[in-house]
């Protein structure tokens, strides 16, 4: 489940730029209610991505607007309140890893589904009801 974080240099202190897919996997994990869970743990992964500041736009104009994107399967956060709870929770990891004055308004986050079969780990293309059977199995 990949987490992309994209930042203007210089928005994210320099722990933050460290310590925020580290948070964001824990809020997601927590999210999904399955904090201990080693399969799902595991297939949590992201990247940081710092651009120079030019390079990052809102409404057509420069702007340090932090992105959080997470693609999952269909059936992760599979529910508004589940998503509500990932974004709010997101949220404030980006608050706490930003220089002082970032905006929150300024701190986008954004769930995106992949279809049934559509996610996979090398090679292998997981459904819903594999990923169940491996996080079930895990517990």
């Amino acid at each position: 489940m990949p987490i992309t974080v994209t930042a203007p240099r210089g928005v994210l202190t320099a722990d933050g730029e460290r310590s925020i897919l580290p948070r964001l996997t824990e809020a997601l994990i927590g999210v999904s209610g399955l904090t201990g869970n080693d399969f799902f743990t595991a297939v949590v992964g992201g990247t940081v991505h710092v651009l120079a500041p030019e390079h990052v736009y809102a409404g057509g104009v420069n702007r340090p607007v932090v992105m959080v994107e997470l693609k999952l399967p269909n059936i992760g956060l599979p529910t508004v309140e589940a998503r509500a709870a990932f974004i709010d929770a997101a949220t404030d990891i980006v608050d706490a890893a930003t220089v002082p004055g970032h905006d929150r308004e300024d701190t986008w986050v954004n769930v995106l589904n992949a279809l049934d079969g559509g996610w996979g780990i090398g090679g292998r293309a997981y459904t819903g009801d594999d990923l169940v059977a491996a996080i079930t199995a895990s517990a």
